[in-house]
């Protein structure tokens, strides 16, 4: 691109510089490597960040939103930075099924994550040049911390189109812990040909095994500084796959573009001296992360206006560049830059400020963008391809603006449409950075102050219907249990004016099949009295011996019936036992103020058995921003834990009634955001009835909403205190 240099891969890339540390966020220590892909796309294994993340290696859910924490090692300085996973390959068997077994599987697929960095490094450093993996080359690898004398050289054994074996020398440092994800780099071509995975370990003595850390005695019989790794062959055809493949190609200005000779004459008008030109392609280069030659030189307007056709967001950043010195100037390349397919709507900055600000939002918030998105944009065609958040604005940039402006002034794009939508969802603080930051896109591209204000009034008012209309209609049910399979039911209605009995009897006994029928009749008759997109919330309210009540199993399915009825699988269900904080009740304050905390509030793990209930209690007193508690020790102490909990005015507390430990149940939910947990529940439920043995577990989820009223309740006597 002549006087831009855009940091494509060069054959003079410095491996030093182009691996990066992949850090722990529990501990900030190395989980593993990555490397360059582009200035600013990392590529690593996605084991190496769910390790990142504390979660199991071959974990295959997408990690959404979460933050990976690296570490880039410029010639001058290491930087840190924050990344966010823009493609997941996860790992996968070589049949294609379930998940990979630690412990059985020694070779797997996938293993592919490409980590977007929240910002472009300050200092330019060139991406390695890839080249096939083949054998007899000769290699070196990096330890993930970085440091200079942790390199292992070794030879590549045997390579096919999936996996390379590559053997250590005797001498030096060996392949281990913490080499994951890092370049096998050939020291003869310096280029990346692959990316380390694992090493094959020396067999476990045979008394002792892994537990206490023991190997065999040496033997030269013992396969010894073997590894492997992924060959660039399988990761550019997993990650053209993925839909990642822009990344592997080098950005080239297309001659025809229609924009290209209307942007040069516009350039060689606005900036017709070379020391004017010079000033402004240099802070143009400076936002966008490329490198330039320094000195005094200045680009062609030629060279300028490649760059704006080639590098999606230089266009702006050179309109926000111009915008104090030559305002009139911006709105021409604007318009300009309508002709091309390249140009985006936000600058670097404002496209990284925009990031942060949605880090700050709640997961619960912001996973209600699609619904903002349909609010503000209302006759927009369906979003293609990608539905996570990134997805959705990176398609917003792409899109116009609406027709309702002032005479010709330019229109409010899309995206600052949405976001105010999304803003008046948010907290106040949240919400005022979001209005900030639309201000400073909309002064930039000229927008009027008014044309803005009345789209956030719009805003504000569909967030106000929105509210009204939140609560889920709602059944409860008091649930006791009279002898062997035989209950009592109580039955209220809450359409959102309160609950409304709709069952007086309650000396009446169902078994389970005829309770569940009876509920369902409810459900179906207060749904036709209230139609509604949404289920209704069953709420069953219990006593502390009730909380393990199977009431979310209960099935009705008569001889006359064409589908089963399974009451957890179709509705939302929750437990709510009352009688716990009434006896309790200095911990009122408490349970609203954690309530009110709910989007915002952490969330905590019981899962160690030895703690006692001081310690609970103790830790619960501690942490007064616990919302949500998980609990998953063995049943005897489950059951204390689980009404310690309530009892203080933890609103929401997962478990699980079966009588195993390391609930596959209770770890699905740590996915699910909080306020998401009752729809998250039912789908697991749902799942037990045509997958029981991928799903085993049997959740139960407390939920105790004090915005919404609870009925009288006839209780039985207490026995003991908590």
């Amino acid at each position: 691109m002549g006087w831009f240099l855009t940091e494509a891969r060069s054959p003079s890339a410095d491996p030093r510089h182009c691996v990066a540390s992949v850090l722990r966020t529990r501990d900030v220590k190395t989980a593993g490597a990555g490397v360059l892909l582009t200035p600013a796309r990392l590529l690593t294994c996605a084991h190496v960040v769910n390790d990142a993340l504390g979660r199991n290696p071959f974990d295959t859910r997408h990690p959404g939103r979460e933050t990976v924490h690296v570490t880039l090692r410029g010639p001058s300085a290491s930087v840190n930075y924050e990344t966010r996973v823009a493609y997941w390959i996860p790992p996968r068997r070589r049949d294609g099924t379930a998940e990979v077994r630690e412990k059985d599987d020694h070779e797997w697929l996938g293993d592919l994550a490409v980590l977007r960095l929240d910002s472009v490094p300050h200092e330019s450093v060139p991406s390695p040049m890839w080249q096939p993996m083949a054998p007899g080359q000769s290699l070196r690898a990096w330890h993930g911390s970085g440091m200079s004398s942790s390199f292992a050289d070794v030879r590549v054994k045997t390579c096919d189109e999936s996996i390379g074996y590559v053997d250590g020398e005797p001498t030096g440092m060996a392949i281990g812990p913490a080499f994951s994800g890092g370049p096998l780099w050939s020291v003869t071509d310096n280029a990346a040909v692959g990316l380390v995975v694992a090493h094959i370990m020396p067999p476990d003595h045979p008394g002792t095994g892994t537990d206490t850390g023991m190997a065999r005695p040496f033997s030269s019989q013992y396969v010894s500084r073997r590894s492997w790794g992924i060959p660039w062959q399988r990761i550019e055809a997993e990650l053209r796959g993925a839909g990642a493949g822009e990344l592997l190609e080098s950005p080239e200005a297309d001659p025809d573009d229609p924009a290209l000779p209307v942007l040069t004459e516009l350039i060689e008008g606005i900036m017709p001296s070379p020391v004017l030109r010079g000033d402004h392609a240099r802070a143009v280069a400076r936002r966008c992360g490329h490198g330039h030659p320094g000195g005094e030189s200045a680009p062609t307007p030629a060279e300028f206006a490649r760059l704006l056709v080639t590098d999606p967001r230089a266009l702006a950043a050179l309109t926000e560049v111009l915008r104090r010195p030559e305002p009139a100037a911006v709105r021409p390349l604007l318009d300009a830059g309508q002709f091309s397919p390249v140009p985006r709507l936000l600058s670097p900055d404002e496209h990284r400020k925009l990031h942060q600000t949605l880090k700050s939002v709640p997961a619960a918030t912001l996973a209600r963008l699609p619904e903002a998105v349909r609010a503000a944009l209302p006759l927009a065609a369906a979003f293609p391809g990608d539905d996570s958040p990134d997805g959705y604005l990176d398609h917003l940039e792409r899109l116009g603006g609406d027709s309702r402006t002032e005479g010709e002034g330019p229109r409010v794009p899309a995206l600052l449409r949405v976001m105010e939508y999304m803003a008046a969802l948010c907290l106040p603080a949240q919400c005022a950075r979001l209005r900030l930051w639309s201000d400073g896109v909309a002064k930039r591209l000229g927008i009027p102050r008014s044309a803005l204000a009345e789209r956030r009034s719009d805003a504000v008012d569909w967030a106000r219907t929105q509210a009204e209309q939140d609560a889920p209609l709602r059944v409860l049910v008091q649930v006791s249990r009279s002898g062997e399979d035989r209950y009592r039911l109580r039955v209220w209605c809450d359409e959102g004016a309160g609950p409304r009995q709709v069952s007086t009897d309650g000396e009446v006994t169902f078994s389970a099949a005829k309770a569940a029928r009876e509920l369902l009749r409810v459900l179906e008759s207060l749904h036709q009295a209230s139609p509604s997109d949404r289920r209704p919330l069953v709420e069953a309210l219990v006593d502390r011996a009730g909380l393990n009540l199977p009431i979310d199993e209960w099935e009705s399915f008569g001889p006359d019936d064409l589908v089963p009825g399974v009451l957890g699988a179709e509705y939302p269900l929750v437990v709510n036992c009352p009688e716990l904080l009434r006896r309790n009740e200095r911990f009122l304050p408490d349970w609203r103020r954690r309530w009110r905390q709910l989007d915002t509030g952490i969330s905590l793990l019981f899962a160690d058995e030895a703690l006692g209930l001081r310690e609970i209690y103790g830790t619960l007193m501690d942490r007064v921003d616990a919302v949500r508690v998980a609990v998953d020790v063995p049943p005897r102490l489950r059951d204390e834990v689980v009404q310690v909990c309530l009892a203080v005015g933890v609103p929401v507390v997962v478990w699980d009634r079966g009588l195993g430990r390391e609930s596959h149940a209770v770890e699905r939910m740590s996915g699910v955001t909080t306020r998401e947990l009752p729809e998250g529940v039912r789908s697991y439920r749902a799942k037990t009835v045509h997958q029981p043995r991928a799903f085993p577990g049997r959740p139960v989820l407390a939920w105790a909403d004090p915005d919404r009223t609870v009925p009288q309740l006839h209780l039985s006597e207490p026995q003991e205190g908590i």
